[in-house]
């Protein structure tokens, strides 16, 4: 089966088609890339310290467009503890940095009497109708994705979603790692405005987690927001069956974005 990355070396790999980007298709979709990153963090811990931390919070700053060709990366610890970790990655392509990633890696503890939280359950995935994201956004990546979808209104809606391919060729990857080579998606599921006629790209990603997905589908609970003066941002609420059922969320996502009406 084909997947978003082929690996070439320790540090290196090459993305093929399924990559191919939604605002172009000569360029990346960034989502892959996210769970790449987030990948090479996870084994880069286990090879170092066995996986007795666990990612609670990674945040993503895009600094440009990738094309569709080899990108590198680079892993190094910024705060080395026992009970939590800061660690910077830093994915490449012919040595300009694309993006910088830090995530906060922190102790394993049994709270399941404490769990529970006041955020809403959204609709389970029988309860929504399927959906292409091909219907309003160009390039193969969001057509390798399962999707149902309740949109209220453009800029508020609920989705579920399951990727059709690996991350990575040959690798065993993570619930974790899974949920973010999906979470970039949110900024596409409920446009407020028509890709053809607004560019509304985000520029970071930032996802808090409060348990590991299970299950092959996540929920997204998203919200798009545009003000006045060329920001806006996508915000999503995370769940998977679990959350379906009303137990707690996996956590949030934030995109802040940089909204520019096209001139034709």
């Amino acid at each position: 089966m084909p997947a978003y990355f082929e690996r070439i070396d320790a540090s290196a790999f090459r993305p093929t088609s399924a990559v191919e980007g939604a605002w172009s298709t000569e360029e990346q979709h960034i989502a892959p890339s996210l769970g790449l990153i987030a990948h090479a963090i996870e084994t880069e811990h286990a090879e170092r310290r066995g996986r007795d931390l666990q990612l609670g919070r990674i945040s993503y700053d895009i600094l440009g467009t990738i094309p569709i060709e080899r990108v590198d990366l680079d892993i190094r610890i910024l705060r080395p503890g026992r009970t939590i970790e800061l660690v910077e990655a830093v994915l490449s392509h012919e040595g300009r940095a694309a993006v910088i990633a830090r995530a906060w890696l922190m102790q394993v503890a049994d709270t399941a009497a404490l769990a529970g939280s006041s955020l809403p359950a959204m609709p389970g995935r029988h309860e929504l109708e399927p959906w292409s994201a091909g219907e309003i956004w160009q390039g193969r990546h969001v057509r390798t994705v399962d999707m149902h979808r309740r949109q209220v209104e453009p800029g508020r809606a609920w989705a579920w979603l399951r990727p059709q391919l690996p991350l990575l060729e040959g690798e065993e990857i993570s619930p974790t790692a899974r949920l973010l080579g999906l979470v970039d998606i949110a900024n596409g599921l409920t446009p407020r405005m028509a890709p053809a006629e607004v560019a509304f790209p985000n520029v970071d990603l930032t996802c808090h987690l409060v348990a590991v997905p299970t299950g092959e589908w996540i929920g997204f609970d998203t919200t798009v927001t545009v003000g006045p003066a060329g920001l806006g941002l996508t915000d999503t609420v995370l769940h998977d069956d679990r959350g379906a059922d009303g137990v707690v969320p996996l956590g949030t996502v934030q995109q802040i974005l940089t909204v520019r009406p096209i001139r034709g």
